[in-house]
């Protein structure tokens, strides 16, 4: 059975582009998330579903707010990164990187999802394997890795 690890979010809405990653890890069977209103739980869950399937939340402008804003910070752009550290239904520990960025023009802001990686152990040798794929690969493979349909896990 596929079970989440660790979720570690950098530059996306709250979570600062500039600060270190902030880590979340998952526990068996349950894990709660709570906290004050705009503390970041949506986030959370948000950045989870990116990370797994590649939809981005509703009403996200093509992704542009789902970013740190650069204004914020005084910057051009913010490049932002989701990690996902999961077991896979085969039972091998991966880890799933997907970048994106947001780049501020004049009057305008465009969002770009850069190629993502999963890494994983090679069980025979205990060498790390790094598989760089694009975006729209990611979004099959991964639901394929755990277990689940894609619908399934957007929902």
């Amino acid at each position: 059975m596929a079970s989440i690890s660790k979720l570690s979010i950098r530059g996306v809405r709250s979570f600062s582009p500039e600060d270190e990653e902030q880590v979340i890890a998952f526990c068996l069977p349950l894990t709660m998330i709570v906290g004050a209103n705009g503390c970041g739980k949506t986030t959370i869950i948000e950045s989870l579903k990116y990370a797994v399937t590649g939809s981005l939340p509703p009403g996200n402008k093509s992704g542009q707010s789902f970013v740190h804003d650069p204004k914020s910070i005084g910057s051009t752009s913010v490049k932002a990164a989701i990690k996902l550290r999961f077991t896979a239904r085969t039972g091998a520990s991966m880890i799933v990187m997907r970048c994106m960025e947001v780049t501020q023009k004049k009057t305008t802001q465009s969002f770009k999802a850069l190629d993502g990686t999963i890494r994983m152990m090679n069980p025979e040798t205990g060498e790390r394997v790094v598989m760089s794929h694009k975006c729209t690969e990611l979004d099959k493979t991964i639901p394929s890795l755990m277990g689940v349909s894609k619908p399934i896990l957007e929902h």
